[in-house]
């Protein structure tokens, strides 16, 4: 059997998934086109590495898809040089593509999954509750929860700068949701923008109310 080619794939990627879906950021095309995904997934799946649906990694977490990182990044519209938090950052991908585009990155992780190679070297990675944030960083110029949540923790906005960005999916009726907020004069607010296929983040979970 001949070894795949992640060369191919990786272009067939931008050009059936990326460039026809939205994703017209041409900084994030770019990053997306040079960060090769297979490096960041278990040896056995990196001929998944470039479908569009989630792919699995250890302890039932998942490597988002390509669209899903794409939108994520593009709606967060990352400058360089500017501070970016990515919260729930895997296996590493998302943070190295963030590296490529020139942005300052801290990113957070809780489980022990994320693969050690070149493309982190420019990274800060921190252990910890992904609720929580990394209030030690803070202010950041953006936030990007790399999957689907149920809610945004006050915690994390409390981290967003004035006029920073955080960009997220958010659950809503069973559906992943890519949305999109911005923090003016200590408000924040959401915006949904379009349903996509995003892999749960654990430790999310909108507060039960009772029902009299």
């Amino acid at each position: 059997m001949s070894e795949p080619n992640f060369a191919s794939m990786r272009t067939a990627m931008v050009e059936s998934q990326l460039r026809t879906s939205d994703v017209s950021d041409v900084h994030v095309i770019e990053a997306m086109s040079h960060v090769p995904r297979e490096a960041f997934v278990p040896a056995e799946r990196q001929a998944m590495a470039y479908i569009d649906r989630p792919v699995p990694l250890a302890g039932g977490r998942s490597l988002n898809p390509p669209l899903a990182t794409g939108r994520l990044l593009t709606e967060a519209a990352v400058k360089r040089g500017e501070k970016v938090l990515l919260v729930g950052a895997a296996s590493g991908y998302t943070a190295a593509v963030l590296s490529e585009m020139g942005a300052h990155v801290t990113a957070l992780e809780e489980a022990p999954i994320m693969a050690a190679n070149d493309f982190l070297s420019n990274v800060s990675i921190v252990n910890g509750p992904l609720n929580a944030g990394h209030a030690a960083g803070a202010p950041y110029d953006v936030i990007i929860i790399d999957g689907a949540i149920e809610e945004v923790p006050s915690a994390l906005v409390e981290q967003l700068a004035d006029g920073g960005r955080l960009t997220a999916g958010v659950i809503d009726k069973g559906m992943s949701r890519l949305a999109m907020g911005r923090k003016i004069h200590g408000a924040f607010g959401m915006q949904h923008i379009a349903d996509i296929d995003m892999a749960a983040l654990p430790g999310f979970a909108r507060p039960k109310t009772f029902v009299f």
